[in-house]
């Protein structure tokens, strides 16, 4: 049996959103157990931070999930991908009533879904017959509420994806996470609110907290191990969609 931070060694590993909050997390969990990894983002600001948090373990790359050029070009200077990831946002949510928003708000929201076809399409040439791709959705694909009539209907869209994808791609596996509120820089705007707002949010739910990206990266190494799991929807969401 593999000890603990080998059992990914030799694997090369791409996550695309990887330069903060899940993506990083997940960056780092694989490269403590083996992977060779490339962790892709478009912030600058954000690969500084991951460069110090990844302690130069993760090889950072600067990239935008909508740029198939460049995607081209890092996944053929890799050549042989056994686990690609996709924890890109890809797109602008806006968190209104759906009769207030314009078609261009509620469309700017799919730019998640349109982002992460690509890396699909582009990338799954390059991933082994025994090798994984999975994205992450979110709660509200399931979970629905006031004013993220946007989320949810993206969400439900990349699960569906997903499923889709896992048969039409088969051997290689095809899977999505699905977090609940997770501590990452999606709620820095709140600035000296966020633990009050916070703590107010995750109250309903099962466990009365917001989640940790390393809980969520846990499940993105699970489904990039587990060798038999493809097609479904992992939830990371403390309880959310039985509350």
């Amino acid at each position: 049996m593999l000890a603990p931070d080998t059992v990914l060694n030799g694997k090369n590993i791409v996550v695309i959103g990887g330069t903060s909050g899940i993506g990083l997390a997940t960056a780092i969990a694989a490269s403590k157990l083996g992977g060779k990894v490339w962790a892709c983002g478009r912030s600058a600001e954000h690969m500084e931070k991951a460069r110090a948090a990844s302690e130069g373990k993760v090889a950072l790359v600067q990239l935008d999930t909508h740029d198939d050029d460049a995607m081209t070009r890092l996944f053929t200077e890799i050549g042989h991908i056994d686990h690609l990831v996709s924890a890109a946002t890809g797109g602008t949510r806006t968190l209104k009533p759906f009769v207030e928003q314009t078609e261009e708000q509620f469309q700017a929201a799919f730019g998640k879904l349109w982002g992460y076809a690509k890396v699909a399409r582009i990338g799954a040439p390059f991933v082994a017959k025994d090798g994984s791709i999975t994205f992450v959705s979110g709660a509200p694909a399931r979970r629905f509420k006031a004013n993220m009539s946007a989320l949810s209907c993206v969400g439900g869209a990349v699960e569906n994806m997903v499923r889709c994808l896992a048969v039409e791609l088969s051997p290689v596996r095809v899977n999505v996470v699905s977090p609940g509120i997770v501590d990452t820089a999606l709620f820095d705007w709140m600035g000296d609110e966020k633990s009050a707002r916070v703590t107010a949010m995750t109250q309903g739910q099962l466990v009365r907290r917001i989640g940790r990206p390393e809980e969520v990266a846990s499940a993105l190494v699970y489904l990039m191990l587990n060798g038999y799991a493809t097609g479904t929807t992992v939830d990371v969401d403390g309880g959310q969609l039985l509350s």
